[in-house]
C-alpha cells in the first residue's frame, strides 16, 4: 500500500466524516470546506475557494533525499528506489497529489532536493502514462528573505528543480521571524504572473492564518489551504482555533502526518520503536500509550 510505503509526513487532505462508527467516529473531522468533485476513477476535492482539485490523499516527500530526520542519516541508491516506488505505487493507487518542499533534502537537511526527485519521477512517469499529477511544493521563510521578491524568486527555483512551469499548490512553509506580509503579497504575485494555481499556508495558528485571508481577499485571490500537523494522536486543530477557523473561512485543512509519522500504521511498538530522530519522539513510554488508546 502507498500509505504504509510512505511514513514520511503523508499529507491528507481530509473530510468531515458524519456519524459515529467507532472509538474515533465522532471526532474524526476536519474542514468542511471541502467540496467533493467526482472526475475519473476516483474522487477529488476542492482546496478551498480556488479552482485546483487533488486526490484526498496525498503523498508527502519529506523523506525523500533527507539525512537529517529520516533514513537514518544515509541516503543510496536502495533509498532512492524506494521513494520512486513509492512514487509510481501511488499512481498506480489513484493517488496524484504530491506534497514537497524546497527544503526537503536541500538546503541544509539532506544530499538530493525532494524537489528534484519528484521531478524526475514525473518526467520519467509521463513518458508513459499521461495522468494528472498535482503537485504541492513551499517556501522556507528564513529570516533573511525579505518581501515578495523572495517569494517570487523561490517559487522559480522550485520550478526550476521540478522541471514544472507552473505548480498547482504553492504554500508559506512556516510563518515568518519578520516580513509575513510581503511573503503574503509574494503568494498574490505569484499567482498573478501565472507561476501557481493557488495558494496556501503551512503550520499557521488561526490568528496569523486570518490576516493571510484577508491580505489575500483584498487582491481577490483565495486563500486555498491550510497545512498543518493532525492525526488520531494530535488533534490540536480541533482544540485551537485552526480548524474552526479553516470551517468558517472556507479554506482546505491538510493534514500532514496524518498517520503520526508511521506510529499510527502499527509497525512500531515499545519493543520496536522508530529508528534516528523520532526514536528521541516516539519513545516506548509514548508508544505503549498509543497502543493503549487504540486498543481501547
Amino acid at each position: 500500500m502507498a500509505l504504509q510505503v510512505s511514513s514520511a509526513g503523508f499529507p491528507m487532505v481530509v473530510h468531515r466524516r458524519r456519524g459515529g462508527g467507532g472509538a474515533f467516529g465522532a471526532r474524526a473531522v476536519s474542514s468542511e470546506s471541502l467540496t467533493t468533485v467526482k472526475g475519473g476513477e476516483e474522487e477529488k476535492v476542492k482546496l478551498g475557494g480556488s479552482d485546483v482539485k487533488v486526490t484526498r490523499l496525498g503523498l508527502g516527500a519529506w523523506s525523500w533525499g533527507d539525512t537529517s530526520y529520516w533514513n537514518d542519516s544515509g541516503w543510496d541508491d536502495r533509498k532512492l528506489k524506494a521513494a520512486k516506488a513509492a512514487f509510481n505505487a501511488s499512481i498506480d493507487g489513484g493517488i496524484t497529489f504530491f506534497d514537497t518542499a524546497e527544503v526537503y533534502g536541500g538546503m541544509f537537511m539532506g544530499v538530493v532536493n525532494s524537489e528534484t526527485l519528484l521531478g524526475s519521477f514525473i518526467k520519467e512517469r509521463q513518458k508513459v502514462d499521461s495522468v494528472e499529477i498535482a503537485v504541492a511544493t513551499k517556501f522556507a521563510a528564513l529570516p533573511w528573505r525579505f518581501g515578495p521578491g523572495s517569494v517570487v524568486s523561490a517559487l522559480e527555483n522550485s520550478l526550476s528543480r521540478l522541471g514544472l512551469s507552473s505548480v498547482d499548490l504553492y504554500q508559506l512553509h512556516w510563518p515568518g521571524i519578520w516580513g509575513n506580509e510581503g511573503y503574503i503579497d509574494g503568494l498574490g504575485d505569484a499567482v498573478e504572473k501565472g507561476l501557481v494555481k493557488a495558494v496556501g499556508v503551512s503550520n499557521y495558528n488561526e490568528r496569523r492564518l486570518r490576516d493571510a485571508y484577508e491580505r489575500l481577499k483584498k487582491r481577490g485571490i483565495p486563500l486555498a489551504s491550510n497545512q498543518v500537523n493532525y492525526s488520531l494522536i494530535y488533534r490540536a486543530p480541533e482544540e485551537n482555533g485552526v480548524k474552526a477557523a479553516c470551517d468558517e473561512l472556507g479554506i482546505t485543512l491538510i493534514a500532514y502526518s496524518p498517520i503520526a509519522q508511521g506510529i499510527l500504521t502499527g509497525k512500531y511498538t515499545p519493543e520496536n520503536p522508530p529508528t534516528g530522530p523520532r526514536g528521541r519522539i516516539y519513545t516506548p513510554e509514548v508508544l505503549a500509550k498509543a497502543t493503549t488508546t487504540f486498543d481501547c
